[in-house]
C-alpha cells in the first residue's frame, strides 16, 4: 500500500470516530435563535474544522484550501453532498466554539463511563497563549490608534512561569490518575485577563460522576469554588474533595477588634478549615502531588503538538476559541486512535506526522 493510501486511511478513521460524538452534541445542544437553520449542519462544520486543525494549517484560507483538496474523500467519509464555500467556512468557524465546548465534555463522559479513562482525580489550570501581531498598551488606547495588525481583543496577564503576556488563555480540566494518558475533560477560552465571568465554577460544578478529588493551584482559592465541588445546592456532601492551597489574605496584621461572625460566615470558615486539614494530611499531600505531573506537563505537550508556544493561530477571541477547543477535541480523538492501535499512552505526535 502506498504512503498516500495509508495517510488517507488514518484520516478516514479519525473522521469516522469524530462524526458520532459531534452529531450527538448537536442533537443535545441544538442551534437556537431567529432565522432558518443552515443547510450545512453544525456537526459537519465541526468535523471539517477538526480535520483542518489536524493538518496544522493556521490561516483559515489555508485550512479551507486543504479541505478543498480533499473534498471528494471528505464528502464520501461523512456521507454529505454539500461542501462549504470559503466565506461560509470562515463565518461558521467563528461560531463553532460553542459546539466544541459541548463535544469535549461529551466525549470525555463517554470514555469515563466505558472505563477507558480514570477520572477519579482531576486537575484544573489556566494557560496563556500570546496573541498574533504587535503588542499594544494604554498609550495606544489613549491615542485611539493600535499598531497595524494588532489584536484588539487580546488582554494582558502575568504568570510566574511566562511573565507578562498579551493574548488569550484556555482553562482545562484534565484527568490526574496514577495510570493512563492525561485526558481533557472540559475546557473554555477567554481573554487572558478576563474577570467578566467565572467559567471555572461551571466546569467544577459538572465534574464526572466518578470524580472524587479536584486539584487546583492557589489562584483558585475561593470558598465558592471549593463548596461547588464538595457541596450540592441542598447543603449535602457530594463525596468530592477540593484540594487547593490557601492564599494568606490577612498577612501579618493582627485583628484589633473582635468581629462577631455570622452563622453563614462561620459555616464557610468551618468548611475551609476542613479542606485545609485534608490537604495538609499525608493522603492530601500525596494526591496534590499528582497535579505537578499531570496538568502542567499537559499544557507543554498540548502547545508543542499544535504549535502554540510562539503565538495563537488567529486574531480575535471567537476565532481562537474555536481553534483551541477544536485542538483539544482533536487531541481526544488522537488519544482514542492511539488506544485503538494498541498504544495506551499519550504519545500521539506520530499520528499527526502520518497525516
Amino acid at each position: 500500500m502506498s504512503s498516500n493510501a495509508k495517510e488517507g486511511t488514518c484520516l478516514a478513521v479519525l473522521v469516522q470516530m469524530a462524526i458520532p460524538v459531534c452529531q450527538q452534541a448537536e442533537r443535545e445542544h441544538p442551534r437556537t435563535g431567529r432565522g432558518r437553520k443552515p443547510e450545512i449542519p453544525d456537526w459537519v462544520m465541526a468535523v471539517l474544522i477538526m480535520v483542518a486543525i489536524l493538518s496544522k494549517r493556521k490561516a483559515k484560507r489555508a485550512q479551507h484550501r486543504f479541505l478543498q483538496q480533499h473534498r471528494g474523500d471528505l464528502l464520501a467519509w461523512m456521507g454529505i453532498r454539500r461542501f462549504p464555500a470559503r466565506s461560509t467556512y470562515c463565518d461558521r468557524y467563528r461560531r463553532a466554539h460553542e459546539l466544541f465546548r459541548h463535544v469535549i465534555r461529551l466525549q470525555a463522559e463517554k470514555e469515563v463511563r466505558r472505563g477507558e479513562v480514570d477520572a477519579t482525580t482531576v486537575a484544573i489550570d489556566k494557560s496563556p497563549v500570546s496573541s498574533r501581531g504587535p503588542r499594544w498598551g494604554r498609550h495606544h488606547q489613549k491615542r485611539g490608534r493600535l499598531p497595524r495588525g494588532a489584536d484588539s481583543e487580546a488582554t494582558w496577564t502575568y504568570s510566574k512561569h511566562h511573565g507578562w503576556i498579551q493574548g488569550y488563555a484556555y482553562e482545562v480540566v484534565v484527568t490526574a490518575g496514577k495510570k493512563g494518558p492525561i485526558w481533557p475533560v472540559s475546557a473554555s477560552v477567554e481573554p487572558a485577563s478576563s474577570q467578566a465571568s467565572d467559567p471555572s465554577a461551571e466546569k467544577l460544578s459538572r465534574l464526572p460522576v466518578r470524580t472524587r478529588h479536584a486539584l487546583a493551584d492557589s489562584g483558585y482559592d475561593r470558598d465558592a469554588l471549593g463548596e461547588t465541588v464538595e457541596w450540592d445546592s441542598r447543603g449535602h456532601r457530594t463525596g468530592k474533595r477540593f484540594l487547593c492551597p490557601e492564599i494568606n489574605r490577612r498577612g501579618n496584621r493582627k485583628a484589633t477588634v473582635a468581629h462577631r461572625n455570622s452563622r453563614e460566615r462561620s459555616r464557610h470558615q468551618a468548611r475551609r478549615r476542613e479542606r485545609r486539614e485534608f490537604l495538609e494530611s499525608p493522603r492530601g499531600r500525596r494526591l496534590y502531588a499528582r497535579r505537578g505531573c499531570t496538568i502542567e506537563p499537559f499544557n507543554e505537550w498540548f502547545k508543542n503538538l499544535f504549535d502554540l508556544h510562539a503565538c495563537a493561530w488567529h486574531r480575535h477571541l471567537d476565532n481562537n476559541r474555536t481553534q483551541l477547543l477544536a485542538a483539544l477535541f482533536a487531541y481526544q480523538i488522537l488519544l482514542r486512535y492511539n488506544r485503538r492501535v494498541g498504544r495506551h499512552n499519550g504519545q500521539v505526535q506520530w499520528i499527526l506526522e502520518s497525516l
